[in-house]
């Protein structure tokens, strides 16, 4: 009753009629822990944010066109999980009740140290696809075996999990159930289903598996959101990258409730921009078209922006405080080779965060995470015939590349924008990638140096922003 009386003088405070408020349909219930409320847990119908109170109690007003509640869960606690499946939502039935309950369950670990994986775009399209990610998900498990007990581990996934095909969902839920921990999903462009009359229509099967479509979550000092940035535009298999106003809206009260000096995480699948500076009029199917308003939100944080889409790899630092991370296929060449289109393996993102520090590695499936570059020798490549060449995939800004002749360092390696050797061979082979369209890209994380002496042992020496230093010798013949 004392949350009723408070909402109900707030809105008489803000002029709100409350003649058209009918407060028998308000959403309330109560989150727990062990059976005990939990207080400060924030719960949205993706419209509206409230706190529950010391009782763990909670209300919201009923708003129209809401499919879910679902709450934040807070640092130091887990949702209930179904098969990778966080469940920290349920679906709104105004028919059958106004009362939606969550239990949460303590996390045994302190979860201001933990590590999650990222993924994008394993794209399957048969069983036979199921079958290679379901490969592909060992090298995962193998990785994250030391930590079991030990941290807490969790799966973000950066969409096109399906390719046009939602009836895998089963499948691919099957496969990944494998991996034992909670996976939090975003919607990418082919996980949409088409032919309704409204971007609204095109999300309605994903949501049907895995939940809404804009949600976010806590772990230790770090604050995850998770966007759809896929819209829709019902012409044919059209969309552009663009953030709607009322995802924007629960976006700003979201944040409301997360002090500045945490840690922002959003993940999505289509890439905010590529480079640094925003390109001008244009309606890329590779990035967002409205993301300085993201930026805008984003401003006062340390944030990190986590997508796919591409099926190539690239960071982008855009100034000291909001550096996005395009992260590889899993598909590889979709499922017809294990590279992408820019040279990179298909693998993985690992990110290591304690407190508000964060590191990150991008790991190669079925290679050592030393595997951080590939050199080839001179003749490889067709821009810089007479050099050696690096593809340095996970490269950023803080990145050193040199290489050394017989021993002796001859400086750092010049930077070019160029295709992958490996890349564009495999990709000129029809017979062997199926598809017509697909095509190598133009890639900025490739090095070329000329060698003095062609006969010479040459060393190439890659150290990341961390620290860690990584070689490759080519023997030139």
């Amino acid at each position: 009753m004392k949350i009723y009386l408070l909402h109900l003088f707030l809105l008489m405070s803000f002029g709100v009629n409350l003649q058209a408020q009918n407060f028998s349909d308000s959403i309330r219930g109560k989150v727990t822990c062990n059976g005990k409320g939990v207080q400060g847990v924030v719960v949205t119908d993706g419209i509206d944010c409230t706190l529950t109170d010391k009782q763990g109690n909670y209300a919201l007003y009923p708003n129209r066109d809401v499919r879910f509640v679902q709450m934040s869960v807070p640092a130091g606690y887990l949702p209930q999980t179904k098969k990778t499946i966080p469940l920290f939502y349920q679906e709104v039935n105004p028919e059958k009740r106004n009362t939606y309950n969550f239990e949460l369950i303590k996390n045994p670990r302190n979860d201001t140290d933990h590590i999650f994986l990222v993924q994008a775009d394993a794209q399957v399209t048969s069983e036979d696809d199921v079958r290679a990610y379901a490969e592909f998900l060992k090298d995962m498990k193998q990785h994250v075996q030391p930590y079991t007990g030990k941290k807490d581990v969790f799966g973000i996934d950066c969409g096109d999990i399906v390719g046009d095909t939602p009836s895998l969902y089963p499948s691919y839920i099957d496969a990944v159930s494998s991996l034992n921990f909670p996976i939090y999903r975003t919607i990418g462009n082919h996980d949409m289903t088409y032919g309704g009359r409204t971007f609204e229509y095109s999300y309605r099967t994903f949501e049907s598996y895995f939940g809404p479509i804009y949600y976010s979550f806590n772990k230790g000092e770090a604050h995850y959101i998770v966007l759809d940035n896929c819209f829709y535009v019902n012409r044919d298999y059209q969309y552009i990258g663009y953030i709607d106003e009322r995802t924007f809206k629960w976006l700003e009260k979201d944040l409301s409730y997360v002090p500045k000096d945490k840690l922002i995480f959003v993940v999505m699948h289509i890439p905010s921009s590529l480079q640094k500076k925003l390109r001008y009029n244009t309606l890329d199917q590779d990035e967002t078209v409205n993301t300085a308003a993201l930026y805008e939100l984003l401003k006062g944080y340390d944030a990190h922006i986590i997508s796919g889409h591409t099926h190539f790899n690239t960071n982008v630092c855009f100034n000291d405080s909001l550096m996005e991370h395009n992260t590889a296929a899993v598909c590889g060449t979709w499922w017809r080779a294990d590279v992408n289109v820019d040279g990179t393996p298909r693998g993985y993102g690992i990110y290591e965060v304690k407190g508000n520090r964060l590191k990150w590695v991008y790991k190669s499936a079925g290679y050592p995470l030393e595997y951080q570059f590939r050199a080839y020798p001179a003749g490889a490549s067709e821009e810089y015939p007479s050099d050696i060449i690096a593809n340095v995939w996970n490269w950023d800004d803080l990145w050193k590349v040199e290489w050394y002749e017989n021993g002796q360092r001859m400086g750092d390696m010049q930077q070019y924008q160029g295709y992958d050797p490996m890349a564009k061979a495999i990709c000129s082979d029809k017979e062997k990638v199926k598809y017509d369209w697909i095509s190598p890209v133009l890639t900025g994380h490739l090095f070329h140096a000329a060698p003095h002496d062609k006969n010479a042992k040459i060393e190439v020496k890659v150290t990341d922003r961390f620290g860690n230093v990584y070689t490759q010798t080519i023997e030139n013949k």
